[in-house]
């Protein structure tokens, strides 16, 4: 009976130096009221209605539709309201709010409703796609407004927390802990997002992620998930960031960004060791734009970008970001390696253009091309005038063959890529692949530029002997 008191008391006493849970009350009771729910809606034409020409009576094909393509009933509307959810905040007294650009892209009509029911119609001042960064306003005054905070200072492991309107339920709060910072994730080069186990949902998105000092540190902008709910993984778009794009549409309605005219791609351990590099770091030239800024500043293919304006590029997709951040026209340092040193060239960064062209290569006419077996798991051909033309290139050899199991299928080279150069000296024949590959001990890892389509990339390919 004793022990089993004594048991009870231990529990009943607090462990000295205990961690407590952070009470968020009074941070959701200060902040909630800036935090708005936005409902959209758009005119969405009838899915169900066939997809008929507008065609004038005396064409030829207008009988053939009439007849063939049934036509809708009298009742059949031809066009529907679609209406989405989701979060904002407010950050500004006079109706400034922010969200995602997606929430409010393509809207005909945009409410946004306050904590106290309020509702106001909205118009969309600028909205960045790249980012997912929209800017709203309602016409209003004396609204209660966030504080930003700093997203640099953020720590791995602390609180933090949401309100937004998931699945149409407002003023939801939900919270977690910062899992990561400066994530990249597919096809977002221009956002370091700030990853949290915090729940967000469909509807969360725009809303606030805040920090224990009710500041708002980030915008709740996606979700990684195999089912289309929360899955334990969101991300938010640093608060930085968003401001400084807010600021441009605000002021311009438009985001400008810079350009280098680069392609790059990352370094891995092999390729580090290729080019003489003490670990794998920085962002790899496979290709320069002809004429572009890069280009005039001495770049070359091959070149690793180290740092751009003072700042480190301690990883490829770092460079993107950096660059997009600086402001058109501005002359920089930038720090490349090459040829195992590093060196600082000036570069004059360009804007970047809405609208990107890409065509695909087509490779020439010509004689049939000679084809040699060669060493390395490879069959090469010489590429024609026209090829050469067609792909604008000045020399390289064609792959025709690629040996399962061999070296070249192990390192990653396929059937069609052009090799360019080895360790960044041109290939021009077959005759002179054979020569650069023969002076390499077995075992060696060569950075190989490869032409692929319309891209070029540095392959790591281990030499496998003679």
């Amino acid at each position: 009976m004793l022990k089993r008191m004594l048991f009870m008391l231990l529990l009943a006493v607090p462990l000295a130096g205990a961690a407590q849970l952070p009470d968020f009350t009074d941070l959701v009771e200060k902040q909630g009221p800036a935090v708005v729910n936005i409902s959209t809606t758009q005119s969405v034409r009838n899915p169900l209605l066939p997809q008929v020409p507008n065609l004038q009576e005396d064409d030829p094909f207008y009988e053939f539709f009439r007849r063939f393509i049934p036509q809708p009933g009298p009742g059949a509307p031809r066009e529907f309201q679609s209406q989405s959810l989701g979060s904002g905040f407010i950050i500004s007294q006079d109706g400034y709010i922010m969200t995602n650009a997606h929430v409010v892209e393509a809207a005909d009509e945009i409410t946004v409703k306050l904590s106290d029911k309020r509702e106001f119609k909205a118009k969309v001042i600028g909205a960045d796609r790249r980012t997912d960064m929209a800017l709203i306003k309602i016409d209003a005054s004396g609204l209660p407004a966030v504080k930003f905070g700093d997203p640099n200072k953020l720590k791995v492991g602390e609180w933090v927390l949401a309100i937004g309107s998931p699945f149409g339920f407002e003023n939801t709060v939900t919270a977690g802990i910062v899992s990561a910072k400066g994530r990249s994730l597919p096809q977002e080069n221009y956002v370091p997002f700030i990853q949290t186990d915090v729940a967000v949902n469909p509807g969360n998105s725009g809303g606030p992620l805040f920090n224990l000092k009710g500041e708002v540190v980030g915008i709740n902008s996606q979700i990684y998930s195999r089912t289309g709910g929360f899955m334990g993984l969101s991300f938010a778009i640093p608060i930085d960031v968003a401001n400084d794009i807010a600021n441009q549409l605000r002021t311009a309605g438009k985001v400008t960004r810079g350009r280098i005219g680069v392609v790059i791609q990352p370094v891995s351990k092999e390729l580090a060791d290729g080019f003489g590099l003490s670990r794998a770091q920085g962002a790899l030239v496979n290709s320069v734009e002809k004429g572009g800024p890069a280009d005039k500043a001495g770049i070359e293919p091959g070149d690793v970008i180290l740092r751009f304006d003072g700042k480190p590029v301690a990883a490829s997709e770092d460079l993107p970001r950096i660059v997009g951040g600086t402001r058109p026209g501005a002359k920089v340092s930038m720090q490349v390696w090459r040829n195992k040193g590093a060196r600082d060239v000036q570069v004059v960064v360009a804007e970047m253009l809405d609208e990107k062209a890409a065509r695909q290569a087509r490779r020439g006419g010509g004689k049939p091309p000679v084809t040699a077996p060669t060493q390395h798991g490879l069959s090469l051909s010489e590429l024609s005038e026209g090829q050469r033309g067609e792909l604008k290139i000045s020399g390289g050899v064609l792959v025709e063959n690629v040996q399962a199991q061999g070296a070249a299928a192990r390192a990653g080279i396929r059937r069609g890529d052009v090799i360019l150069a080895i360790n960044n000296q041109d290939v021009k024949s077959i005759e002179q692949f054979n020569q650069m590959m023969g002076q390499f001990d077995k075992g060696r890892i060569v950075a190989m530029l490869v032409r692929r389509g319309t891209n070029s990339l540095y392959i790591p390919f281990r030499v496998d002997g003679p």
